[in-house]
């Protein structure tokens, strides 16, 4: 039974609520693609008191955005992150909910905030308890970009979503980091390895033999960038030990809103499924994303799906021995030698018309 059961009359608001709540958590990637559903919401009802709860770590990136009160969510210490939400929450009462993830913990803090309208996802990208916190969903729209499916909680409640701004903001200090290790505005191709989940990895002699092309065909430096994580390190030491020429290799070294400088100024990025994907299509540059393991139809960076090498039909023919369009939306493929699927031709093949000036 769903205690929050409510009858809804009206699937569109006609009045801005004074209060609302999002919650979305993580990951870096899919906060980022959440930014225009808060642009959205705070161009329809600038009055409205807009709290969001947030990830530690993803609160980093977003902590910035005007006109927004933050409920920061440490995951890794998930017994007091629950205690201090419960706290920060104690009396609070909001007109809505917006629960844009379907996460057991998002479900469990959902529980803690108190709200008339509570919206989650629709029944097909639900997950259990998912539907036991809120009493409204939104509406079902198959084979959606995930940008587009937090965007669908502002058209549920009947707002506009035309032209909403994606980028992030980024302080001057860090555009001045940018222009010491870019120099040039435009010229630089930054290579960013890693994602969180090393199967959507590329292997390190395809990075390398990219990073080469680019330094001998056309004379513009190579840029690593990454987190100071031993996935990262590792993973950029080897592209390093691959390559016959010698990139700039910022691994580590850069903070996340100097990183959001660096891609803004780079001529174009070259990354898997990952945050810094998602960042710098964000930031207007263009993405060659690598997608084998996810599909990039989803999860792609949305705005330079053109440049993106999109292998994941292949593989699921290859693992499961179905079109992709017969998985579940949002199915992962993180099977040993998915990535090899995509090889440095493909990736020299989208490089080339953005370089060829």
């Amino acid at each position: 039974m769903n205690p929050f059961r409510r009858i809804v009359p009206d699937l569109q608001t006609n009045e801005p609520p004074n209060s609302l709540c999002l919650l979305r958590l993580s990951a870096l990637g899919d906060v980022c693609n959440t930014v225009p559903l808060v642009r959205a919401l705070k161009r329809a009802w600038p009055e409205t008191a807009l709290t969001w709860i947030v990830g530690k770590a993803e609160h980093r990136l977003v902590h910035d955005l005007p006109g927004i009160d933050f409920i920061v969510f440490d995951k890794g210490g998930p017994f007091a992150g629950f205690q201090h939400a419960r706290r920060s929450l104690h009396k609070r009462h909001f007109d809505m909910l917006l629960l844009a993830q379907v996460s057991q913990r998002s479900s469990l803090l959902a529980s803690l905030v108190q709200a008339d309208r509570r919206i989650g996802f629709d029944r097909a990208r639900s997950r259990p308890g998912h539907g036991l916190v809120i009493n409204e969903r939104i509406n079902t729209v198959p084979f959606q970009h995930q940008v587009d499916a937090f965007l669908e909680f502002a058209r549920y409640l009947g707002l506009s979503t035309d032209g909403v701004d994606r980028r992030l903001p980024v302080p001057e200090k860090a555009y001045e980091f940018a222009r010491e290790h870019q120099p040039d505005a435009g010229r630089a191709v930054i290579i960013s390895p890693a994602s969180s989940h090393t199967r959507r990895n590329w292997y390190p002699a395809g990075y390398a033999a990219v990073a080469d092309w680019v330094i001998e065909r056309t004379g513009r430096p190579v840029i690593l960038m990454g987190g100071p994580g031993p996935i990262e390190k590792a993973l950029g030491e080897a592209v390093e030990h691959e390559m016959k020429n010698t990139p700039v290799n910022l691994i580590g070294r850069d903070t996340i809103k100097q990183a959001l400088a660096m891609f803004e100024r780079a001529a174009c990025v070259i990354s898997p499924d990952s945050g810094p994907a998602h960042f710098a299509d964000a930031m207007g540059t263009p993405v060659v994303g690598l997608y084998a393991a996810t599909w990039a139809r989803r999860s792609g960076p949305i705005d330079s799906l053109k440049h993106t090498i999109d292998c994941f039909p292949e593989a699921a023919r290859k693992f499961t021995r179905r079109p992709p369009e017969d998985l579940r939306w949002g199915k992962r493929l993180e099977r040993p030698g998915v990535m090899e699927l995509i090889t440095p031709e493909m990736v020299i093949e989208k490089l080339e018309p953005l370089l060829s000036d």
